[in-house]
C-alpha cells in the first residue's frame, strides 16, 4: 500500500523504532533507520528491511544536535529524493525519578532539544519536499494522557517538551491540510523492555500485574497504528492525539512516583 514511499524512522535501531520500520517495510516502504550509538544493531535491521525486499539505509545522527538533523533529512533526500514520511521516535528519557530542581542545566537542554526543538527541525527540514510532491505523513511520539497537559512528577523536563509537542501537533494539521500532508501523535502507554519489539501474539498471555485481566503492550501495538495512520486513505485523520495504552492512565500521582511507579 506505500510502495515506492520513503520513511525516516528516528532512534529505530531497536525498541518500537525498529518495530514500526518494520511494519512501514511490510507495507511497502523503502525505509531510512537512524542511530546514535547502536550501529551493530541497525545494520542489521538495514538487512531485515532489506530481505522484505526493500531498500534501506542506517544514518548516524543525534536529533538533539542542529546540524545532525540537517545532514539527516538531507543523506535521505540525496539518496532517494524524498522523506515522504517522518516518524520522530527518538527522543532522550532519563529514567532516575527526580524533581525539577534536580536536574542539571545540561540535562534540561538535552531533554528539550532531543524531544521538541530536535522534532521541530526535522519536520522544518522534510516539510518542502513533502509539500511539494503533496503528500506527506508525520508523527510524532507522546505519552499517555499527554493532550491533558498534565503534571508528571519526577518527569517534568520530558513531560513539558512532548506536551509542546501536541501544540506542534495540531498546528501543523491545520496548517498542512490542504497540502496533502497529515501530522499525528501516538501516545503509548507502558511497553517495557523487550516488549518494545514483540508481537500482540507474543504478549497475549502476559498479564500486566498493574491492571489485572489486561494483557501486556507491544511494539506491534504501536507500529499498527503508525503504518495504518501512513496508509494514503488516511488523509482524513490529521491532528491527533491516539493513546495506544490499554485505556490506562500511566501517570502516577506524587505519592506512587516515590514509592517506586511511572
Amino acid at each position: 500500500m506505500l510502495h515506492g514511499k520513503t520513511a525516516l524512522v528516528t532512534g529505530s535501531a531497536k525498541g518500537l523504532g525498529k518495530r514500526t520500520a518494520l511494519t512501514l517495510a511490510r507495507l511497502g516502504c523503502d525505509v531510512a533507520v537512524n542511530y546514535v550509538n547502536s550501529e551493530s544493531e541497525a545494520y542489521a535491521l538495514v538487512g531485515e528491511l532489506e530481505a522484505l525486499g526493500v531498500r534501506s539505509m542506517a544514518v548516524q545522527a543525534d536529533v538533539s544536535r542542529r546540524e545532525d538533523n540537517v545532514r539527516l533529512i538531507g543523506t535521505v533526500e540525496r539518496e532517494w529524493g524524498a522523506v515522504d514520511i517522518l516518524v520522530n521516535n527518538a527522543g532522550p528519557f532519563i529514567r532516575e525519578r527526580r524533581t525539577f530542581d534536580e536536574y542539571e542545566l545540561d540535562e534540561i537542554d538535552e531533554v528539550l532539544h532531543g524531544n521538541l526543538l530536535g522534532v521541530m527541525q526535522l519536520d522544518r527540514l522534510a516539510l518542502p519536499g513533502m509539500r511539494r510532491r503533496g503528500w506527506g505523513r508525520i508523527v510524532h511520539f507522546g505519552f499517555g494522557r499527554a493532550a491533558e497537559a498534565r503534571g508528571w512528577p519526577h518527569r517534568a523536563v520530558y513531560a513539558a517538551a512532548k506536551v509542546g509537542l501536541v501544540s506542534l501537533t495540531k498546528t501543523l494539521a491545520e496548517e498542512l491540510a490542504a497540502s496533502g500532508v497529515t501530522v499525528n501523535m501516538i501516545c503509548p502507554g507502558d511497553i517495557r523492555g523487550a516488549n518494545k519489539e514483540k508481537s500482540i501474539e507474543e504478549v497475549a498471555h502476559l498479564n500486566d500485574p498493574e491492571f489485572p485481566g489486561v494483557r501486556q503492550g507491544s511494539g506491534e501495538d504501536v507500529a499498527r497504528v503508525i503504518g495504518f495512520l501512513c496508509m494514503p486513505q488516511s488523509d482524513f485523520l490529521t491532528g491527533n492525539i491516539m493513546e495506544v495504552s490499554g485505556g490506562f492512565d500511566p501517570i502516577r500521582s506524587l505519592a506512587d512516583a516515590r514509592g517506586g511507579g511511572a
